[in-house]
C-alpha cells in the first residue's frame, strides 16, 4: 500500500509535448482543467523525429489549426501541392501522380520539422495550461506509473517525487514506458513495426523553387519503391521544407532483419540514385541524420488504449497509419489527444477511475479515427494476401512474361494508376514484397523512362553522421542493457540499428569472434553513447531498454 497524500496532485498530467500531448493539454486547458505537461527533452522536439507531413483531414474531429491559431504560418514548412510515387527498376522509373489520393479527405497538408514545430507548440501549451494552474516542465523523464492498492494514481520520475492525478495522458512516444508499465504495449513482434531513417539536407529556397517547380507557398512530396532497397519491404520519401529537404526510408522491421540490411546504406542508395540528381544538384550537405521506430497501426493500434486513469495517445497507442503510400500519424495523434481531453472533461464528475477511458474509446470509434487506423478491409484481405504461398505465386506471376504483359498493358496501367489513388484499395494492401518491391520493379522495367543523370552525391560516412549529432551522455547510467551477448540472441541489432553496422566499430552494437578454450564464438557488445533512442534493438535483440534521464542522450536540432 502506498500513501499518496503527501505527493503533489494535479487534475491532469500529460507526458510528452509532441502533437498528441500538445493537443491533449491544449484541449484540457480549454475545459479549465488544471494540467501539468512533462517533457523529457531540453525542449519539446529535441527528442522527436518524423518524416514528416501533418495532414488536416476534413473528416477528423480535430486538426492542428483547430487547436492552435497560426500553426501553419509559424510552425510548419511548405504546403504539399505536388505528390508523386516513383517505381524504380535500376535507372528506369515509372512515376505516378498521387494527387487524388493526397487530396482525398484533405483540407491541407504541410511538411514539418519536429524541433521547430514542437517547440512552438510547447510555448502555446505553456501559455494555455498556465492559465489553469499548470504549465510545461521540461527535462523530466516519466519512468513508470504510481499505484495505490493496485490502481494507477500517478506517475513516477527520475528527477522528481511522484505526482498524482485524476487522469494521465501518455503521449510519450513509440517507446512509451507508461504504456509498457500498464501492459498495453510490448516489443515482441518485429512485423508490427517500421523503422524510419532520415537525412535533413540543406537547400536554398530558390533552388527548391527551381528544381521542384514550386512557388513560395507550394511544396512537393515524392515516394520511392522498387528494386533500389535490396528487396527490403518498404520505400523512400522526399519532402520539401522551407530551406531543406527531408529525405528518408521506412522499412518493415522484420524484413530489415531478414535481409540483414544496414539502414544507413539503404538511405544512401536513395540519396545517390540518378533520379534524385535533378533535385540534389552538385552540392550536398546534411544538417542531421536521425531515426525512429514506427508502429504499424493496422496491427498494433490499441483498440482500448486505456488502463484505469491512464489514456494513451499517438505513437504510445500505436496510432500511426502506414498503408502503402498513405503515411499519416501526427494528425491522428492530434485527434486522439483532443478526444482524450474531451473524454475526461465529459466524465470529470464520475468516480469510476476508468470513466474517461471508456468514453475515450467510444469517441475514437464514433469519430472514425479507429477505423482509419485499423481498417477492417485490411484485416480481411491480409488473411489471404499475406500467406507465404500466395505471395510467392503472385510474385512469380508478375515476373513472368504473361504476368508482365497483363500488368503493364495500356488498360492495366490506367487501372493501376486508379488503384494507387484509391483510399479503399490502398487501405487493404497486404504487407508483402509484392506491393513494395515486385510490382513497382515490373512497372519500372516495362513502363519506365530511363534516367540519364549522374549523381554526384557523396553521403557522409556513418561515423560522420554520428559525430555531427549532439549528445549529453549519462555517464555511468546506460539506458540499454544487453542481457544476452550471443550473436544468435542479439546479433540482428548489429545491422538493424541505424547507428551500427557489421565491421563498424563506432556504433552502438558491434560483433566480434572470440576464441575461448580452443573454440570460437561470435559475440555482441554494446556502447550506448551513439544511441539515437529509436528503440529498434528493444525489438530485435535481447535487451533491457529504457529512455535516458531528462535532458540526457541525443538532442535533435531538426527532427
Amino acid at each position: 500500500m502506498t500513501d499518496t497524500d503527501e505527493y503533489e496532485h494535479y487534475e491532469a498530467i500529460v507526458v510528452g509535448c509532441g502533437p498528441g500531448g500538445a493537443a491533449a493539454a491544449a484541449r484540457l486547458a480549454d475545459h479549465g482543467v488544471e494540467t501539468l505537461v512533462l517533457e523529457r527533452g531540453v525542449e519539446s522536439g529535441s527528442k522527436n523525429v518524423s518524416g514528416g507531413l501533418v495532414y488536416a483531414e476534413q473528416s477528423a474531429p480535430y486538426t492542428m489549426d483547430d487547436l492552435f491559431d497560426g500553426f501553419r504560418e509559424h510552425a510548419a514548412e511548405r504546403p504539399v501541392t505536388d505528390y508523386e510515387i516513383h517505381n524504380v527498376a535500376g535507372n528506369k522509373v515509372k512515376s505516378i501522380s498521387l494527387e487524388d489520393l493526397h487530396e482525398h479527405d484533405t483540407d491541407w497538408c504541410d511538411a514539418v520539422l519536429r524541433r521547430k514545430m514542437d517547440s512552438w507548440l510547447e510555448d502555446r501549451v505553456h501559455e494555455k495550461t498556465s492559465e489553469t494552474g499548470g504549465g510545461v516542465l521540461t527535462g523530466v523523464r516519466a519512468n513508470g506509473l504510481l499505484r495505490e492498492n493496485g490502481e494507477i494514481v500517478g506517475v513516477t520520475f527520475d528527477e522528481l517525487d511522484p505526482i498524482t492525478a485524476d487522469v494521465i495522458v501518455a503521449a510519450d512516444g513509440v517507446n512509451s514506458e507508461l504504456a509498457r508499465d500498464a501492459g498495453l504495449m510490448d516489443w515482441d513482434e518485429p512485423d508490427e513495426w517500421f523503422q524510419g531513417v532520415k537525412a535533413v539536407v540543406e537547400m536554398d529556397p530558390d533552388a527548391i523553387a527551381d528544381r521542384f517547380d514550386v512557388g513560395e507557398n507550394e511544396g512537393a512530396a515524392h515516394l520511392f519503391s522498387g528494386d533500389l532497397f535490396e528487396g527490403v519491404r518498404g520505400g523512400g520519401f522526399l519532402y520539401t521544407n522551407e530551406e531543406s529537404l527531408s529525405i528518408g526510408t521506412v522499412f518493415h522491421l522484420d524484413s530489415l532483419v531478414a535481409q540483414e540490411a544496414n539502414p544507413h546504406e539503404l538511405l544512401d542508395a536513395l540519396l545517390t540514385h540518378p533520379l534524385l540528381a535533378q533535385w540534389l544538384g552538385d552540392e550536398y550537405h546534411e544538417r542531421e541524420y536521425s531515426a525512429k521506430l514506427v508502429p504499424d497501426s493496422k496491427k498494433v493500434a490499441h483498440p482500448s488504449p486505456y488502463r484505469g486513469r491512464l489514456l494513451l495517445v499517438g505513437d504510445a497507442a500505436g496510432q500511426m497509419q502506414a498503408q502503402g503510400p498513405i503515411i499519416k500519424g501526427m494528425n491522428h495523434a492530434v485527434s486522439a489527444g483532443a478526444l482524450a481531453a474531451d473524454a475526461f472533461a465529459s466524465t470529470r464528475t464520475e468516480s469510476a477511475p476508468d470513466a474517461a477511458g471508456r468514453s475515450y474509446v467510444d469517441m475514437l470509434e464514433k469519430s472514425g479515427t479507429m477505423d482509419k487506423l485499423r481498417p477492417r478491409r485490411y484485416r480481411l484481405a491480409s488473411k489471404l494476401g499475406e500467406h507465404d504461398l500466395v505471395e510467392r505465386v503472385t510474385n512469380g506471376l508478375l515476373k513472368s512474361k504473361v504476368g508482365r504483359v497483363a500488368a503493364t498493358n495500356r488498360l492495366s496501367a490506367k487501372l493501376l494508376e486508379k488503384a494507387y489513388n484509391s483510399p479503399f484499395l490502398v487501405g487493404m494492401l497486404p504487407d508483402t514484397s509484392t506491393g513494395y518491391v515486385t510490382l513497382p520493379t515490373v512497372l519500372g522495367e516495362e513502363l519506365g523512362r530511363t534516367v540519364h543523370w549522374d549523381s554526384p552525391v557523396e553521403p557522409p560516412a556513418l561515423a560522420e553522421r554520428i559525430g555531427d549529432l549532439t549528445y549529453d551522455t549519462d555517464v555511468g547510467n546506460p539506458h540499454i542493457r544487453l542481457l544476452d551477448e550471443s550473436y544468435e540472441a542479439s546479433g540482428a541489432a548489429v545491422a538493424a540499428c541505424p547507428v551500427s553496422a557489421e565491421d563498424f566499430g563506432g556504433g552502438c552494437y558491434r560483433s566480434e569472434v572470440v576464441e575461448t578454450n580452443g573454440s570460437t564464438e561470435r559475440l555482441v557488445s554494446l556502447d550506448t553513447q551513439p544511441c539515437v533512442e529509436c528503440g529498434t534493438c528493444a525489438v530485435v535483440a535481447d535487451t533491457e531498454w529504457e529512455h535516458p534521464s531528462g535532458n540526457k542522450g541525443v538532442e535533435f536540432k531538426q527532427g
